[in-house]
This record gives C-alpha cells, sequence and structure tokens, in this order.
C-alpha cells in the first residue's frame, strides 16, 4: 500500500523546522520525509489532520489506557478545569488519588507527585542515595527508565560499546554525560542470575539501591524470571541497598500492577502514564520510612522536592477518574484482548511463514521478527533485526494501525474484539514483503 497523501502535516512540518530543531520536540515521533500530526482521537482511533484514521495501538506510548474521550475522565478534567487547572496550594485530589494507589500498591504506604516518570525514577534514585549515605545505582543493561542522566545509562549500548557480560560497560546515552556519573552507575544483566549478583556483591557497601523494570520494553518486553527476582531482593537486603520497582509502564499489567503480578515487595516504587488519565504525571512511593527523606515537616528535608505542576489537580482528577474505571474487570478484558491478538500474530506468522514471535503479558506486547530465544537486551539486539521491524511499523501506519517502530503494542479499553481483528489483519497484509 502506498502512503496517503498527507499535504496538511507537510505544511505544518514546514512551519515547525523554522521553530524547533529539525521541527521536532519528541525524538519518538519524528518521522521521514516529515511528521504526522494529530488532530483529534476517538476511543481507540486518531484522526490526522488530512482526515486519515488509525487505530492507535500504542495509546501514547502506553499511557493512555482508556484510549481517547472516556466519558467519566472527561467529565472529571471539565469539572477540575472550570474550577482551576493549578495552585499554589494542595488539592484534596492528591489525597484522594494517594488512597487509591497505597491500596492497590501494598508496598507503597505513602506517594509524592512529579511531572513524568523521568522525575519520578530521578527522585526515588536521590531518595535512595539520601536514605543508605551511599553513591552508586544499578541498573538493568538496554532498561530504559526516562532521561535522568543515571538512570539512561546503556539503555543502548551496542556490541561495539557494552563489554563482556561478566562486566557489562557504564555506556552514556547523551553525549557529554560525565564520567562521574557513569561510575555511579553499575550495569546488570537482565535476567542472568549469577551473574548480576556477583556484579552487586562486588560492588558492597558503596550500592544504595538496584533499579529494574519486570518487563523492559527496550529489553525484548520478556519478563523477569522469578528467581532473578527474588535475587535481587535477597541481594539488596543483605548489602543494605533499597529496591526500586519502575512501573511507569508495568503498572498496567494489573490491578496491582507489576509487583502484585510477580510477587515483588520493593521499597520504592516510580509510577507514571495511566495514573494521570491522559494528563502528564509521575509518581514516587515507598514505605514511610523510605519516604521521610521527603519530608518537610520538621525543617530542611534529605531530599528537598517541589515542581510548579506537581499534583496539580487536572492530573489528579483525571487520574482518580482512570484508576476508577481500571476495575479487575476491566483488567481481565485487557488480557483477552493480548490473548487475542497473540493468537491473531500467530496464524500470521504460520500463513505467510515468517519466523516470528510475540514477547510480553496483559495489555503490552511486542512483536519480533525472529523466532531465537529472547531473555535480555543482548539477545533482543541480537536478533530482532531493529531495521526490519521499523519497516513493519511504517507500513503498519500506512495500513491504518500505530505502533511504535520497535514493535512495542499497548491496548486499551477502548478497544473491542473487532479492533483487535481489524489490526490482525493489517499485520496480515504489512507482512507480506516480509515472508
Amino acid at each position: 500500500m502506498s502512503a496517503p497523501a498527507t499535504p496538511n502535516s507537510e505544511k505544518l512540518y514546514a512551519r515547525a523546522r523554522e521553530v524547533m530543531p529539525g521541527g521536532n520536540t519528541r525524538t519518538t515521533v519524528y518521522r521521514k520525509p516529515h511528521q504526522i500530526y494529530a488532530w483529534r482521537g476517538d476511543g481507540c482511533r486518531i484522526t490526522d489532520v488530512d482526515c486519515h484514521v488509525r487505530i492507535d495501538a500504542l495509546g501514547n506510548f502506553t499511557s493512555l489506557i482508556h484510549g481517547y474521550g472516556n466519558r467519566r475522565i472527561l467529565e472529571a478534567a471539565t469539572r477540575q478545569l472550570e474550577a482551576g487547572t493549578c495552585f499554589g496550594m494542595p488539592t484534596e485530589s492528591e489525597i484522594r488519588l494517594s488512597e487509591i494507589l497505597c491500596e492497590r500498591l501494598p508496598s507503597v504506604e505513602q506517594l509524592r507527585y512529579t511531572n513524568s516518570g523521568t522525575e519520578a525514577v530521578m527522585n526515588a534514585i536521590k531518595a535512595a542515595r539520601a536514605y543508605t549515605g551511599r553513591p552508586k545505582i544499578a541498573k538493568c543493561e538496554g532498561a530504559y527508565h526516562g532521561t535522568y542522566d543515571p538512570a539512561e545509562t546503556s539503555q543502548d549500548a551496542s556490541p561495539a560499546t557494552w563489554g563482556d557480560i561478566d562486566r557489562p560497560g557504564s555506556v552514556p546515552t547523551a553525549k557529554g554525560t560525565p564520567q562521574g556519573v557513569l561510575d555511579d552507575v553499575v550495569v546488570i544483566p537482565f535476567n542472568n542470575t549469577p551473574v548480576a549478583e556477583a556484579i552487586l556483591r562486588a560492588s558492597g557497601n558503596s550500592l544504595a539501591a538496584v533499579l529494574v523494570d519486570v518487563m523492559p520494553n527496550r529489553a525484548g518486553l520478556v519478563p523477569a524470571k522469578p528467581e532473578y527476582l527474588a535475587m535481587l531482593r535477597r541481594v539488596t537486603r543483605e548489602l543494605g541497598a533499597l529496591l526500586i520497582l519502575d512501573e511507569v509502564i508495568t503498572f498496567r499489567l494489573g490491578y496491582n500492577g507489576a509487583q502484585g503480578r510477580f510477587d515483588i515487595d520493593p521499597d520504592f516504587t516510580t509510577l507514571g502514564k495511566i495514573i494521570g488519565g491522559g494528563f502528564a504525571i509521575g509518581a514516587v512511593g515507598g514505605r514511610a520510612e523510605v519516604m521521610s527523606v521527603f519530608d518537610p515537616s520538621k525543617g530542611q528535608p534529605a531530599v528537598p522536592h517541589g515542581g510548579t505542576f506537581s499534583a496539580n489537580p487536572m492530573s489528579m482528577s483525571a487520574g482518580i477518574a482512570a484508576l476508577e474505571e481500571l476495575t479487575p474487570a476491566a483488567f481481565e478484558k485487557l488480557e483477552a484482548l493480548g490473548d487475542r491478538f497473540d493468537q491473531g500474530i500467530r496464524a500470521c506468522f504460520a500463513r505467510h511463514g515468517i519466523k516470528g514471535q510475540v514477547t510480553g503479558l496483559g495489555s503490552l506486547r511486542r512483536v519480533h521478527l525472529t523466532d531465537a530465544p529472547l531473555s535480555d537486551y543482548r539477545s533482543t539486539f541480537a536478533a530482532d533485526g531493529a531495521a526490519r521491524v521499523l519497516a513493519l511499523a511504517k507500513t503498519l501506519f500506512d495500513e491504518g494501525v500505530i505502533i511504535a517502530g520497535n514493535g512495542l503494542m499497548a491496548f486499551s479499553t477502548a478497544m473491542e474484539d473487532a479492533d483487535i481483528d481489524e489490526i490482525v489483519r493489517a499485520f496480515d497484509r504489512a507482512l507480506l514483503p516480509f515472508a
């Protein structure tokens, strides 16, 4: 299928190039020869400025778990819009959202809000260092945790830079990252229990925390092995370090998040995306003891934290509505949609004789054009054929379905079985050149 004509987007991109570097302010949505501009969303579909309609199977990179135009979220946001978008004072809404999150996450007794997942991770790292008095942070190779310097280390490592598996290098993502930052980041392989444990123990009493995502997208969206997570929890306790669980994406895996699904008890949890109902948000939570580093009630806290729009009532009110809509029945529906897609895409692979597979759980899925075993970042990097998956994503876009350039997908409660079937049919057409 040839790409649909997009003259209005082309004109907007020409304007954008005059006032933004490369005409872009989000690297993740950049497209050649020009970006495609959204006009409106409805349910699980986006209409662009040239009136082309596409199924959104990504949901603004996993944040829109209810799709567009959810009535309950719209009503909550409208009420708050009329009352005031932000104040230099707290509001009751931040208490209510916290109560909901604390009820769903047994490891979380108290919360503090930010404006993005990146900020949530940043503050969790700062809090861990303040609480332990130690400098080093450990993270899994290839895992994305936002754009804070320590958290983004080695998220894009390559064979030329990543070093031996027994001692993965701390590789900068952004040019100019200070060597001092890299020296304080301990990189461990994901899902390699004995090697990761040896590296952590070698860091000894300099380790403040281990930062982990139980199903890191950029490392293949492969779930963590139970023994790997058990090792992280055991070793951090033995070393006096803290365990930070990044649930910015994986909180959508179940009513009690990924920690409920994987039975893990972290010290800190970072949240974002779906907890804001489509508005900018982030949060860091944990036991009252570790969260006390933020407490200003006794004077200057160990970790001062403000933020002009932190806990703004628009995000709080929309987030309350979004979470109240995420009932156990809603998660059952999302699970069924994911399973239906798995069955459909596997049938497509078989029909076309393509070696492919789907990773992920619940409403999160990632398509790979390989049948090689995937367990971590390096195995995914070696087997995935990133250029082929990107080409597939571009073809799907022209076929009317939006997925990420690496094959990531996120289903929403706005979808029905018929929408999943339409997505599968688009894949069936898009996969023809890869047969």
